[in-house]
């Protein structure tokens, strides 16, 4: 069994350097929602030093929100968006000895795309400009992952260990009561089962089927350190192989 844990870093969170060394990938900031040249730059050069591969995580022009307010935009300007930020990252990137190696959404951009083609589309489509062998990574069965195939573009299913889910296999959304996971020994558990049973128990008490490539960990969640060091653990004595989905690209 192997799996990718991936985290989001370079949000100004403190984080970067704890998270760093248990994670095998890192979704960075591009600047749009959080982050900035010198934090991208810097976030590149450890991310390159400890072996974890790069992927770039765009978003919305949402500082002030983190990203996390929908932006009704144009589908092309979002496209651009889109390309500005991979481009952006994959400079500092390259600058620190690597290249970004997949594209992440954001937050609010995640979960729009997730169910609205047109959006889904339009960050596909960016993508595919920029370079078509950089995988996209997403919910599994979403508007996303139909326009990766659309575009030509690999997309690899994840899944959310801190986050709760609905019978239809979807996300709570983040203003309802229960969507964030608090309690650290439940996240470890869904950790877990995702990786090894391929499944996780919804908000209602149903059980919904996830195959995930990549497990996620926000590295904005409280005690983000101490559940990526515990998820690592409970992983590996589980026999489960912690490695990058990009592994040989």
């Amino acid at each position: 069994m192997k799996i990718d844990l991936n985290a989001d870093l370079g949000e100004g969170c403190g984080n970067d350097a704890l998270l760093m060394p248990l994670i095998s990938s890192a979704n960075i900031a591009c600047g749009f929602h959080a982050g900035d040249p010198t934090i991208m730059r810097r976030v590149c050069a450890e991310a390159v030093r400890r072996g974890v591969v790069i992927g770039a995580q765009v978003g919305y022009r949402d500082l002030v929100g983190f990203g996390r307010r929908r932006i009704d935009a144009d589908p092309v300007e979002l496209a651009n968006d889109v390309i500005y930020q991979i481009g952006a990252l994959d400079g500092f990137a390259r600058v620190a000895g690597d290249r970004v190696r997949y594209v992440k959404p954001h937050g609010a951009l995640y979960n729009t795309a997730a169910d609205d083609p047109e959006p889904a589309a339009a960050v596909a489509s960016a993508v595919a400009a920029y370079d078509r062998g950089l995988p996209l990574l997403g919910l599994p069965g979403s508007a996303l992952a139909d326009a990766a195939q659309e575009a030509g573009v690999a997309f690899v299913p994840e899944a959310f260990a801190d986050r709760a889910y609905r019978a239809d296999g979807r996300l709570v959304p983040r203003g309802e009561p229960g969507a964030v996971i608090e309690d650290p020994y439940e996240v470890v558990a869904r950790a877990a089962a995702f990786a090894v049973q391929h499944r996780v128990g919804a908000l209602d008490g149903s059980t919904v089927a996830v195959e995930a490539r990549s497990l996620c960990v926000h590295g904005d969640t409280a005690g983000a350190v101490y559940l990526a060091r515990e998820i690592r653990r409970t992983l590996e004595d589980a026999g489960v192989t912690l490695a990058p989905f990009t592994a040989g690209s």
